[in-house]
């Protein structure tokens, strides 16, 4: 990494929370970091022009609104995976270098994956909360081993690979299906294609960026091509998987559990009425875990996407 502070490169906006080792680690490869994590979007517009760097996380949606007086800025950085927010094809039609930090959390991601497989295989948040209140029914909550299952991985990139790790650590076979990749098979995972997916897992982990492809792609059709009845994890994007069809397959057990680190609408304020009728029957059944989104949100990987971010940001001349 490129170290030399002598010369000032220029502003960089951070335009939302971050872990403030970002702010010295800016300053060591010369840049001038500008830190307002409160930062509305009208007042982004309005300063954008001062600055060559942005970086954000998952509050702003960038696009030609956001940039239009953005004459001098070389570079975003999103701190985190998912470029979903970003009109990227606009952004690069302005010659403007996207850098994001998907590495930072692949860990984090994997782990809280397989924890919350564990949780619901072997009853252990149900458990837990029987025996606070008094109960202690062994043969109510006895559990399924991991070991010889087989784990479907959809999205075979840093979150995908990671986990596929940890299953395998477990004794799981692991087939992994990716559109843009091939020959990846190794000690770990077996590339397969979705017929073989769909007919052979037990356990089906989602790790696929949010497109206009892959909007709603989890649907009942979806769902309803599985051979076994399946685990459905999510850990990717809400969107991916329509809460509605999964309400219904898990009412007639082709979904036999279910953990979501995400939703299709994460304001659970703001629900539509046949969204809240949907995640009414989810958090209704014990076979569904649910987390806020925080998958890849650890201390320590909110260090590490500092780090991945500074590493890429160096490379520019």
């Amino acid at each position: 990494m490129n170290t030399n502070n002598s010369m000032n490169k220029g502003l960089v906006l951070i335009a939302d929370e971050m872990h403030l080792s970002l702010i010295p680690m800016l300053e060591k490869i010369g840049f001038q970091p500008d830190y307002q994590p409160k930062i509305g979007r009208a007042e982004i517009i309005e300063k954008l022009n001062n600055y060559i760097g942005l970086i954000i996380r998952s509050k702003t949606f960038v696009d030609a609104e956001l940039l239009q007086n953005a004459h001098q800025l070389r570079f975003i950085g999103r701190a985190g995976a998912g470029l979903d927010l970003i009109d990227i094809a606009y952004v690069e039609s302005k010659n403007i270098a996207l850098f994001a930090a998907n590495e930072g959390n692949r860990v984090a991601v994997a782990e809280h994956v397989l924890g919350m497989t564990l949780c619901l295989m072997n009853n252990i948040l149900i458990a837990d909360r029987e025996v606070r209140s008094g109960g202690w029914e062994r043969e109510k909550n006895r559990g399924y081993e991991l070991m010889g299952k087989t784990v479907g991985i959809i999205g075979y990139g840093n979150n995908g690979s990671e986990t596929a790790k940890r299953f395998s650590a477990f004794g799981c076979k692991v087939l992994a299906f990716d559109k843009y990749k091939t020959g990846f098979s190794d000690e770990f995972v077996e590339e397969s294609s979705m017929d073989r997916i769909f007919e052979e897992v037990d356990i089906l982990s989602l790790h696929i960026p949010l497109t206009s492809e892959s909007n709603k792609w989890v649907d009942a059709k979806f769902l309803s091509k599985f051979s076994k009845n399946i685990i459905l994890i999510n850990a990717a994007r809400g969107e991916i998987v329509s809460l509605n069809d999964l309400a219904k397959s898990i009412e007639n057990g082709k979904v036999r559990g279910a953990c979501l680190d995400v939703l299709e609408n994460e304001k659970l304020q703001k629900l539509s009425e046949e969204q809240k009728a949907s995640f009414n029957k989810l958090t209704a059944s014990e076979r569904v875990i649910f987390t806020p989104h925080i998958a890849g949100w650890t201390f320590e990987s909110y260090i590490k996407i500092n780090e991945v971010l500074i590493e890429k940001i160096s490379s520019l001349a």
